[in-house]
């Protein structure tokens, strides 16, 4: 009698599914990496790529010059140009106004961020500390102070109706006030101003930022710049404290000479019943026009993310391709250790060798930047360890990362290199190109709901919302935040892998 036989099943292994320890599928697939001498030319060819383009990339730029660099008291480019009407005080006081109206004087529409209120300052010099209550024709009644400082208040447009304001300074507190009314006030918050002395400058203040129109379209963007003017009125202006003048005066602050052929036509006026008619034009806000130097050492990793991708496939579709997949998955029954294993390994080496790459880059751009005049004040001068550089270069070794880890599991589920390469450049680098020429809005949707938003981690500027600025993807900004850039390629990444993990049980059971 003929005892039958039973076939195993199509890459199962007799062995028991214990003996796969993980450890040893790491080990396996870590000594499989290491004996390809095809992919370790790919990786030392992305590292050295990466590194030589974020260097030649740096020292082709220059900077284009500008006006002159005023600097905030913590050290960041700002704008301080406005009128003032002003008198000093000193020590404690309050100043109260009534604001009645803001209009634009120059035939465009009022600017969302055009400001009139009070202010009480260190001094009159450009960048000087300070702290404001200001309402605005597009963001209500604000507290601003030492211009990267902004808290909102209550929502009313001046234009519409009268707003009062009010701000009082005990010592280094500066506390802010509004009121509809001028009974019933809103308290907007206290805050501590550093670096104001016992006597101050206190009084009216008028600006309003630059008109900006942005024209874009397929090919090309045209974008106009014009500086604005805005006419605020006052009334019921009080001063409580010591004073050692009895009068208002008018300073344009960050104005040139007022006798130079281009000075600011900027007046103010006071009428019988003591109201303040001030015309002028400026604004007090952060810098955010000058370009991104932290961005721009790392214009290499665009390119050496392109190894990263090949790398990641061929990990995964040189087996398949040549049938060794059948010998792995024989050794070890359970498929979804082995993508563990795979995934682990070269999520390692890209990571490794991506930050190696990023910190060499980053540091030799930054040298070249300095050397063509990227210098300090308005270019800080920021080191490899420091925060934003930091936070870009182990961010940009991430990504790189991900993008690798993308491209395996594409490739597990397309089982072909080309295939896979291709989705992967359509899914990360095609929006980044298409980004430069679509339409603002629809190049902004790319950037944010496709694998390209996650360079947004090489950031170093940062955005206020208190100023208003225009997102151009060829300027390098980016709508998403630097991490929540990277976690939408984590998000693309991590249902790519559940897919392969799908996809592997089904096809391989």
């Amino acid at each position: 009698m003929t005892t039958p036989t039973t076939t195993p099943a199509p890459y199962r292994s007799a062995l028991h599914p214990a003996r796969a320890g993980f450890g040893r599928l790491l080990r396996a697939e870590w000594t499989k990496f290491w004996t390809v001498r095809a992919w370790l030319l790919v990786l030392a060819v992305a590292a050295v790529v990466t590194v030589v383009i974020c260097q030649l990339g740096a020292s082709g730029s220059t900077t284009g010059g500008g006006p002159p660099i005023v600097v905030g008291p913590g050290g960041e480019v700002v704008n301080d140009a406005f009128r003032f009407t002003h008198r000093p005080l000193t020590g404690d006081g309050t100043i109260t106004v009534r604001v009645t109206g803001l209009k634009s004087t120059d035939g465009e529409s009022l600017e969302p961020w055009a400001k009139a209120g009070i202010i009480v300052k260190s001094s009159l010099k450009p960048g000087s500390a300070y702290a404001a209550v200001v309402a605005t024709p597009g963001h209500g009644v604000r507290m601003q102070w030492n211009f990267t400082h902004d808290t909102a208040g209550p929502s009313s447009d001046p234009a519409e109706a009268p707003q009062w304001l009010r701000l009082k300074r005990l010592g280094g507190k500066l506390t802010g006030y509004a009121s509809g009314d001028g009974e019933n006030w809103t308290r907007l918050g206290e805050v501590g101003v550093a670096g104001l002395g016992r006597t101050v400058q206190v009084g009216l203040l008028l600006g309003t930022p630059d008109h900006q129109v942005v024209q874009r379209s397929f090919g090309g963007t045209s974008e106009r710049s014009g500086r604005s003017s805005v006419t605020g009125t006052f009334d019921h202006l009080t001063l409580q404290g010591a004073s050692t003048d009895t009068g208002w005066t008018s300073t344009d602050i960050g104005a040139p000479d007022p006798n130079a052929q281009n000075a600011p036509p900027n007046t103010t006026q006071v009428s019988a019943t003591g109201t303040y008619t001030l015309t002028g034009k400026g604004d007090i806000a952060p810098e955010e026009n000058s370009p991104d130097t932290v961005q721009m050492g790392f214009q290499g990793v665009f390119v050496g993310l392109l190894f990263m991708v090949a790398l990641g496939t061929l990990f995964v579709t040189s087996e398949f391709k040549r049938g060794l997949i059948r010998t792995t998955f024989t050794a070890t029954p359970s498929r979804l250790k082995v993508l563990a294993a795979k995934t682990t390994v070269i999520a390692a080496i890209t990571f490794t060798t991506g930050l190696l790459a990023t910190a060499i880059g980053y540091t030799l751009a930054q040298r070249a930047l300095r050397s063509n005049g990227f210098k300090p004040p308005e270019f800080p001068d920021l080191s490899l360890l420091e925060n934003p550089s930091l936070r870009a270069v182990v961010g940009s070794a991430v990504l790189l990362s991900l993008v690798a880890v993308l491209a395996l599991a594409l490739g597990v589920v397309l089982r072909n290199s080309a295939g896979a390469i291709a989705a992967v450049v359509v899914l990360v680098i095609l929006p980044q190109i298409l980004s430069f020429a679509f339409p603002l809005p629809a190049a902004q949707w790319l950037l944010r709901v496709t694998p390209a938003a996650a360079f947004a981690i090489e950031q170093g500027k940062t955005y206020y919302p208190q100023v208003q600025h225009t997102c151009l993807p060829e300027s390098g900004c980016y709508p998403l935040s630097p991490y929540n850039g990277l976690a939408v390629l984590a998000a693309y990444v991590l249902a790519a892998l559940l897919l392969a993990a799908w996809t592997v049980r089904r096809r391989d059971a």
